[in-house]
């Protein structure tokens, strides 16, 4: 029986991808500069004998075909870079490269998939269809690698029916999965505004244009217009999370920054919202009496997953794992480029728990501290094997 087999072979390879995952963690390499990450990938696959391609620099795309394999396309996704943080654990595989460390799990979610990767060669003669393995780079830093793969074919020759992907969950206790179909998490827009005036002395705010005051009204200004414009039943959130202006008591400075980010769970009032911060932006400013730059940049999109698809994914882990061990996944204003797939193709984004309050392991994903409980690799590389033989879109 198939799903035995796969249990049997994560179990056995458990601790060897326990290895992995720690050589993984110890050397972190961040966005767009994945070079050993994706050599070491790339020497797994050719010891498991599945072929592969390098697309977008350092993206490894393999292919692990079983019986019929025209038949169905399924593709399983990782992502592979790190985040400029300083590790604060104190573990043997702590990072070794300074101010870099794997905060997101994408270590993680790399071994599953080189596990299941693994799996899938071994067992190739028992189930039907293909699997295309796509070891991604640069989803923490825009534009995403997912869009650079898409632009150079990734979801061609074979073209995929569906595609799956995995993503550690610390508040999730270890041997759980979790799972949502439809809007799961949201867009992310950066948002710059540079306001500026001739300046001036602060006893003589009549003779320019206040830009101190002008941005702090913006700010409150944009915050009605999100809240009054969006419908209350479509999540959307606008956090300026920089205002830069001003080093003295007695000076209004010629010029203040703003910086924040945009989040929307709907496409179409996404694009609307940016003219509307836009609009407001130059119509405000302009009226007090300064000139003022809007720079939008674009991020990831929603990430919708396919009712379709999801439903069939987390019918498959409660075979596997068993209903007790899949829950609901919450709502998230957070983002992953993993969107820019589900634009375009069925997509399935679960969850895997990594917890573990009797170990300490419960620090949340961009900290310092986060770390993984590694027994969730079993059920991680796992799952992406079952699926991987398993999962329909219809």
């Amino acid at each position: 029986m198939l799903k035995k087999k796969i249990e049997e072979l994560a179990e056995t390879y458990h601790n060897e991808f326990i290895d992995i995952r720690r050589h993984l963690h110890a050397h972190p390499e961040l966005s767009y500069q994945e070079f050993e990450t994706s050599r070491f990938v790339q020497e797994k696959l050719d010891t498991y004998h599945i072929p592969f391609q390098v697309m977008a620099g350092t993206g490894v795309i393999g292919l692990v075909e079983g019986k019929n394999p025209g038949s169905r396309v399924i593709a399983l996704r990782a992502d592979m870079d790190a985040l400029p943080i300083t590790e604060a654990n104190e573990v043997s595989y702590v990072s070794q490269n300074k101010g870099v460390m794997h905060g997101c799990g994408h270590d993680v979610h790399t071994t599953c998939l080189l596990g299941a990767a693994r799996i899938l060669r071994e067992t190739r003669d028992q189930w039907e269809g293909t699997v295309k393995l796509i070891f991604q780079p640069g989803e923490e830093r825009n534009p995403g690698g997912a869009s650079l793969l898409i632009k150079e074919g990734v979801l061609e020759h074979p073209a995929p029916q569906g595609i799956i992907g995995l993503h550690v969950h610390p508040g999730l206790p270890a041997g759980k999965l979790s799972f949502r179909s439809g809007r799961v998490m949201a867009s992310a827009d950066e948002i710059y505004i540079t306001i500026r005036s001739e300046g001036g002395h602060a006893a003589a705010p009549h003779l320019t244009a206040d830009t101190i005051l002008i941005a702090s009204e913006l700010i409150v200004s944009l915050q009605k217009l999100i809240s009054r414009n969006c419908d209350p039943f479509s999540p959307s959130v606008l956090s300026i999370c920089s205002f830069q202006g001003g080093h003295t008591t007695n000076v209004i400075p010629a010029e203040v920054a703003l910086k924040g980010t945009f989040r929307a769970m709907d496409e179409t009032w996404r694009y609307k919202a940016h003219e509307l911060i836009k609009k407001m932006a130059v119509g405000l400013v302009t009226s007090m009496g300064a000139s003022v730059d809007v720079h939008i940049d674009v991020g990831y999109p929603s990430v919708n997953n396919q009712a379709a698809l999801t439903d069939n994914c987390r019918h498959l882990a409660e075979e596997l794992i068993g209903a007790a061990n899949v829950e609901e996944t919450e709502l998230r204003m957070g983002a992953e480029d993993f969107g820019h797939y589900t634009q375009l193709i069925p997509g399935c984004f679960y969850r895997l728990g990594v917890r573990n309050e009797a170990r300490g392991i419960v620090h949340n994903v961009h900290t310092p501290h986060f770390d993984v409980d590694e027994s969730a690799i079993k059920t991680g590389m796992a799952m992406m094997a079952w699926l991987g033989t398993q999962a329909s879109v219809s």
